[in-house]
């Protein structure tokens, strides 16, 4: 193991389960923005949210920009600002999820961020709604917002990490920890470890199809997570 270890944690499905209220709040945002009901949503599992707004734009027959997508991300955050309520009674954090983030926040060395297709501002409303904040590092993560490619994103919060810490920040001093292949695939086309966690929709199988080596059914076995964490 590293002397350091940055842990990127995807947050959907992997920490937390919104149970709905997510594509509730998407559908608002998406209807403020494009003035069209959304319908139908494009696929979300491992995709970023500037995809996922545009490929639904295209389902609808519509057309955007970056503009379009910013005002879409704005509009996302305050509905989920105002229904915070909601997403914390309806929603759950994912078993062993906060007592796998305290377990990693007690060991010397290890940094916690977040590698999200949300966008940052959401990312931190749905952590802070379910109490998985505070070993978060927000400032070195990497968000929906900054590229479109997942694999891109694993670039971006090493190289901010690497400027936070004043240090490089190499691929094998980091772990990624999430539920789809697309998590396991940009991660290792960037040369760092993943585990893998079966919590969302993707199985065992499909994770291991993907490239994954260490898997997890979920986080409720928090020495599992720890010792994977020490190994990749």
């Amino acid at each position: 193991m590293a002397a350091r270890r940055i842990v990127l944690w995807d947050i959907d499905h992997t920490l937390i389960d919104t149970r709905g209220v997510g594509r509730e709040l998407s559908a608002q945002a998406f209807e403020q923005v494009t003035g069209v009901p959304m319908r139908t949503q494009a696929k979300i599992d491992g995709i970023t949210e500037s995809v996922i707004f545009r490929e639904t734009a295209k389902l609808h027959g519509l057309k955007t920009n970056r503009e379009g997508f910013e005002r879409f991300a704005s509009a996302l955050t305050k509905a989920h600002l105002a229904r915070a309520t909601d997403l914390r009674e309806r929603g759950h954090a994912l078993p062993g999820a906060a007592a796998a983030l305290d377990a990693l926040g007690a060991m010397p060395g290890v940094l916690q961020t977040v590698l999200t297709g949300n966008v940052r501002m959401v990312a931190e409303i749905k952590l802070q709604v379910f109490g998985l904040d505070r070993h978060i590092r927000w400032d070195i993560g990497a968000y929906g917002e900054d590229d479109d490619i997942r694999a891109e994103l694993v670039r971006i919060a090493l190289g901010r990490a690497a400027s936070a810490l004043g240090e490089p920040a190499a691929p094998a001093d980091a772990v990624l920890i999430g539920d789809t292949p697309a998590d396991v695939e940009a991660a290792l086309e960037n040369g760092v470890p993943v585990v893998a966690v079966a919590s969302g929709r993707s199985s065992v199988d499909d994770l291991r199809d993907a490239g994954a080596v260490r898997i997890l059914p979920t986080l409720a076995d928090t020495e599992a997570v720890v010792a994977m964490v020490r190994e990749a």
